[in-house]
């Protein structure tokens, strides 16, 4: 499934993109519910198959089971429940597949390049700061570009969101625990975040983690190693990679964190950025108003979000 947050008519819901329609999905398991005789079948539908993502990835693999199968039963029987399910993408606004996650963690110098260029030793373990809720935009907006710094830059980050419960868990078993897999654009003040020992201010500016296009569950994915990473401005490509390039891959990740704290449902992890980062140009080439920012990463889409000067 391609899991999104959707906006008509001023409410976001959870939905599914399928080629070009969006499928509500709570709407989509009442109305197979209610099609197999179910009373009650608003409280269970609500129970099971929630009507935001963050309270669905809490349902673990079987509220997503139960939503795929939500999906199959209305593609065949688009007309069968009184609520509007489906819409063209075209009708609603896709907003990010995670909303108000409970941890935003963030990896520092994961790729062996962009290690390198950055003049720094391979991390024995793994660097971790923060991002926060009041960070997420969606696929369709744009990059806030707040006249509190002149040096925006980029970070392409492949992102995993946790399924399930995690604590003290082994990396053989680490994969069990990923909901899905989506893109974040880590988006950085950079002057703003060297300014202290501690990167966190650069790193949690409102709007500073654009998320999507959707979330790809981890069934579609498999195996997350291999994967290519491109990220272009104005389509000048600056990053490029694979994710085998990862110092620390998803299953150690998920294995180190979980042995740090415990990991909720709706978590969402951005294992680090590849070499290609704007201040490390020679000369440095930072984001400007107008810029577009474009991201793909195979298996998975493109993120395409453009930088708009806040005055």
């Amino acid at each position: 499934m391609k899991l999104i947050n959707y906006t008509v008519n001023g409410h976001t819901r959870a939905g599914a993109i399928v080629e070009d329609q969006v499928i509500d999905l709570n709407y989509a398991y009442q109305a197979q519910l209610k099609a197999e005789g179910k009373y009650r079948y608003e409280e269970i539908a609500h129970a099971y198959v929630p009507a935001n993502t963050d309270e669905l990835f809490q349902g673990g693999k079987e509220s997503l089971e139960l939503a795929q199968g939500a999906i199959d039963f209305i593609l065949k029987n688009p007309d069968s429940f009184d609520k509007k399910v489906v819409y063209n993408r075209s009708e609603v606004k896709v907003e990010a597949p995670v909303q108000k996650p409970g941890k935003i963690i963030c990896v520092g110098h994961n790729f062996r390049k962009h290690i390198q260029e950055m003049g720094r030793e391979i991390p024995s373990h793994p660097v971790i700061f923060a991002k926060f809720a009041n960070t997420i935009l969606g696929p369709e907006d744009d990059i806030p570009f707040y006249p509190i710094s002149e040096q925006l830059d980029y970070e392409m980050e492949f992102t995993f969101v946790i399924g399930k419960q995690a604590r003290n868990v082994s990396e053989e078993d680490a994969l069990d625990y990923v909901a899905g897999y989506t893109i974040t654009n880590d988006v950085t003040y950079r002057d703003i975040q060297r300014r202290t020992l501690q990167w966190l201010q650069g790193k949690t500016v409102d709007g500073s983690a654009p998320m999507g296009p959707y979330l790809v569950t981890a069934d579609e994915i498999g195996d997350p190693t291999g994967l290519d990473m491109v990220l272009k401005v104005n389509g000048e490509v600056r990053q490029s990679t694979n994710t085998d390039d990862f110092v620390f891959n998803v299953p150690k990740l998920v294995s180190f964190l979980s042995g740090l704290m415990t990991l909720e449902p709706g978590d969402v992890v951005l294992t680090g950025t590849p070499g290609g980062v704007g201040v490390a140009m020679d000369p440095p080439q930072f984001l400007k108003d107008g810029d577009v920012v474009t991201i793909e990463i195979e298996k998975i889409g493109v993120l395409e979000n453009k930088v708009s000067a806040v005055k």
